[in-house]
């Protein structure tokens, strides 16, 4: 019989026994000749399939003019066409004026953007190139393409950890440690940025609080060209209908200017978990200073983007409520899967005391946290029974977890039946790894 109680409580002999339990149910599963994937938040068939009228929906060349006229079969319009920008402004919660439209990938677009800072500078600061030093502030567990970027750079990365706390008087802090953000960027004018998923983060699924968005904008920095990159991938990624059961997110524009400094951040989204991830429509958004200073530099790159993907998402999906109509049928496709992942960990783990994972509203992930010294193991036992899972590590900048303890799953993209075995997979794989450390010791 399965052991039900924290395996801390159990003996060594109970321990053992429990193990060798374990690895006759993990023989079975490896003969099986598995061959199922959860290491990216890859959208399914299923929800590629809801976005099928974009590939018909501009039919002829009478279709293909813009609002305003503009032919999208040719070159021009940098910025993006004018419905466009209406259309991804209301992603970002920002005007249309301060939006650039660029193609169907937000990194490439955060890549340009750091780039341009190496290169260029700020909005005539100097180009960090040409400084001995430049570091940047990385929210952990974070994203990993976030990470590589930075790490292309040859930028010194800083791990800050994720928090969801209480202030004394009763303030929600969840986001980023920001005592250890504020002493970071007030002490070291070579820390020039932080990147950040502030809604239904990669991969912990926490909403940055209203008082942490706050103290983003409002904190003292050595370094007056310090740049937020706001990566809000997840912003209308809500996994309930209900809005009481949907996370809300203070726009960091609206807080950098309260505190005077609106050049601060830097806000990028796509429709790649919307519509299509290889065909669909990015952008970025900012101040006007900071908006003209990218231009100035674009225009140098590119003559225009794929206008014709832009207007079919504009037709497509129309405006923000169509957004939200959308979002609804993938909310109605990802919600039992994460229900099928939390209800196995519960039913499998609950009882144990031997791990903890996140319980999001809304994104792509459940965060899992093993024991210490588990994940690479936990892993690695994974692929060997056929399950591909994040590689361990990977949710910290260079793939170090110094705990070696964070695993981000990712429920998307299997089918439901699919996923049932894997987590049985994973579940059967945890409890091995925890009981060879616990006999360890």
């Amino acid at each position: 019989m399965a052991a039900s109680a924290p395996y801390a409580d159990l003996t060594e002999e109970q321990l053992r026994k429990e193990l060798a339990r374990l690895q006759a149910e993990y023989e079975s599963f490896r003969v099986r000749d598995l061959s199922l994937n959860m290491a990216r938040g890859k959208p399914s068939a299923a929800q590629l399939a809801l976005s099928e009228p974009l590939l018909t929906i501009v039919k002829s060349n009478e279709d293909c003019f813009a609002a305003d006229g503009t032919d999208c079969r040719n070159y021009g319009v940098l910025e993006g066409i004018p419905e466009a920008r209406a259309l991804m402004a209301s992603l970002l919660d920002d005007e249309p004026e301060n939006t650039i439209v660029f193609g169907n990938s937000s990194l490439t677009v955060m890549y340009d953007a750091l780039a341009r800072c190496l290169d260029f500078g700020c909005c005539g600061s100097i180009p960090w190139a040409y400084l001995e030093s430049v570091k940047w502030l990385c929210p952990v567990p974070g994203y990993d393409r976030h990470f590589a970027v930075t790490e292309t750079f040859g930028i010194k990365m800083i791990p800050v950890p994720l928090v969801d706390a209480v202030a004394a008087d009763g303030t929600p802090l969840v986001g980023p440690d920001m005592d250890l953000v504020e002493r970071l960027v007030a002490e070291d004018a070579a820390i020039k940025g932080i990147w950040c998923v502030p809604k239904y983060a990669n991969p912990t699924g926490i909403t940055y609080s209203d008082a942490v968005v706050r103290r983003l904008a409002a904190m003292e920095c050595a370094a007056p060209d310090f740049r937020i990159f706001w990566d809000n991938a997840y912003c209308v990624h809500h996994l309930h209908d209900d809005p009481a059961e949907q996370d809300q997110l203070l726009d960091i524009a609206v807080a950098c200017r309260e505190a005077g400094t609106e050049d601060r951040y830097l806000k990028f989204a796509s429709t790649s978990k919307i519509t299509f991830p290889g065909a669909g429509i990015s952008a970025f958004a900012a101040s006007p200073a900071n908006v003209a200073d990218a231009l100035a530099h674009v225009k140098n790159q590119m003559i225009g983007n794929d206008k014709l993907t832009q207007l079919r998402h504009v037709r497509f999906l129309k405006d923000a409520s169509g957004v939200a109509a959308h979002m609804r049928e993938h909310a109605a496709i990802l919600r039992p899967k994460f229900d099928l992942v939390l209800d196995a960990l519960q039913g499998g783990l609950g009882e144990l005391a031997i791990a903890s994972w996140t319980d999001p509203r809304g994104g792509y992930f459940i965060s899992f946290e093993g024991m210490e010294g588990t994940a690479r193991r936990i892993v690695s036992l994974a692929a060997d029974a056929g399950v591909t899972m994040t590689g361990a590590g990977a949710t910290w900048p260079y793939g170090d977890d110094p705990t070696d303890s964070n695993i981000r799953i990712a429920p998307t993209m299997p089918s439901l039946d699919e996923l049932a075995i894997a987590m049985e997979v994973f579940v059967c794989c945890v409890k091995i790894a925890s009981l060879e450390k616990l006999l360890e010791g």
